[in-house]
């Protein structure tokens, strides 16, 4: 889907004035592109699946991003090409790419975001402080480590890139530059703004990338795309950013206190705080964002547990009937399977969605009121450790469009809930090329 430009645009033309922000987001199943003017308003949009290709036995990952990159270009109309000033992009946490430091080009198959590497994990966790976050399998240090111990190459001319960093190379030609948040989870100190010592004296740190804050200009788009597409001769390349927090910036939530709730198959928070919190034990950590801390924590709980139990049709349908003034008596903790992490530190804990109610609409009731209840235990158990309260919160994911549910958070929570505006992490990714012009 392209959107074009409102009529009453393309009639009296853009003032030259009206420079545009283009941003990408590299998820995990697909990638999108939006275009906006400075106002924050859309002037594009468009979305693409990723190709498959293969490679011996595999699927070549790189190869796929690589191809979208270039279809997300030439999906943007090219009438609207020449005004963009600045593209940036987001791609997923820990995908990382071990790359050929003289051509860019991969010498090994991507390691995905969700991909764990238990081999390494021991290592890791002899030379990092206790309970940091790349003291998980997934991590890029994890990764990078694994890799650095199976691989019997000459590792001379070899560097670490995260998936957002190497499509922005692939713009801006400058081999080697990352942001302080993809690089969280290979262990670079955000707060110190540098790599920390325990780090820097193992062998493989020669691969690590330079570090610069999201939305920071890198240099300008290359010639040939400029060529190619029609961009403008002043068009720059901005660092990047995570998926998860390009959303967070799409809503705009901009002053510490707000917070998103991400109702999707899981319930996510993320919190923006004057305080940074690290907790391994309930798997919260905080992202930089410029002079504030993202914190954020991801619960077990969510829509997946919904969807078990009713089709969408019957959600809606038996959503109507709730009264969200009225506080439900049932007491559940709905979870898919047992364990949970966040805000209830429990790999052991029991789903609890017993006993049921012979009506329908009370057990959603119960079941939607339950997940608020678990909601508002996690934003107390992040002001307890110490972040900033909460002071309103815009929710995103497909929980945002059940009013009802809405309404019965408001209540729990004690605060404003509101659905927020935007919540693509192309949009995102869109403000931190606006960003990298300012």
């Amino acid at each position: 889907m392209v959107v074009g430009c409102k009529i009453e645009n393309q009639e009296m033309g853009f003032q030259a004035s009206e420079r545009l922000y283009l941003g990408m987001d590299f998820g995990t199943s697909g990638a999108r592109y939006a275009l906006i003017d400075k106002q924050g308003t859309i002037h594009a949009e468009g979305k693409r699946e990723y190709p498959n290709y293969m490679k011996e036995d595999s699927l070549d990952w790189a190869l796929s991003w690589k191809t979208t990159l270039f279809s997300l270009l030439e999906d943007v109309p090219v009438h609207l090409r020449p005004l963009v000033a600045s593209i940036s992009l987001d791609g997923t946490s820990a995908t990382t790419l071990i790359i050929d430091s003289k051509t860019g080009e991969p010498l090994a198959i991507p390691y995905l975001y969700n991909e764990s590497c238990p081999d390494a994990l021991p290592l890791v966790k002899s030379i990092a402080p206790m309970n940091h976050t790349v003291c998980s399998g997934s991590s890029t240090l994890c990764k990078l480590v694994s890799w650095w111990n199976n691989d019997d190459s000459d590792k001379k001319s070899t560097m670490l890139l995260h998936q957002a960093d190497w499509l922005l190379w692939l713009l801006h030609g400058q081999l080697g530059v990352s942001d302080y948040n993809n690089a969280l989870k290979v262990g670079y100190d955000p707060e110190a703004d540098s790599y920390p010592d325990w780090l820097l004296s193992q062998p493989y740190a020669q691969l690590l990338p330079m570090v610069k804050a999201p939305g920071t200009s890198i240099g300008h788009l290359k010639g040939d795309i400029r060529t190619q597409f029609g961009f403008s001769e002043d068009c720059i390349v901005c660092t990047g950013t995570t998926d998860s927090i390009a959303a967070f910036l799409a809503a705009r939530a901009t002053k510490p206190g707000k917070a998103v709730t991400s109702l999707g198959s899981t319930l996510a928070i993320k919190l923006l705080s004057t305080t940074r919190i690290e907790d391994a034990r309930y798997g919260v950590y905080s992202h930089r964002l410029d002079d504030k801390w993202l914190v954020g924590g991801a619960s077990n709980t969510g829509g997946a547990v919904l969807k078990e139990n009713f089709s969408d049709e019957q959600l809606e349908k038996l959503s109507e009937h709730i009264n969200p003034m009225e506080a439900s008596p049932l007491d559940y903790y709905p979870l898919k399977s047992v364990g949970e992490r966040f805000p209830v530190a429990n790999p052991k804990m029991e789903p609890r969605l017993h006993p049921r109610p012979e009506s329908d609409v009370e057990y959603l009731h119960g079941i939607l009121e339950s997940i608020a209840r678990i909601e508002a235990k996690a934003y107390m158990l992040l002001k307890d450790l110490g972040a900033t309260q909460v002071d309103e919160v815009f929710t995103a994911g497909g929980g945002a469009k059940n009013d009802k549910w809405t309404k019965i958070r408001e209540r729990v929570l004690g605060l404003p809930v509101s659905r927020a505006t935007q919540t693509e992490a192309a949009y995102g990714a869109a403000l931190l090329a606006l960003k990298g012009c300012q």
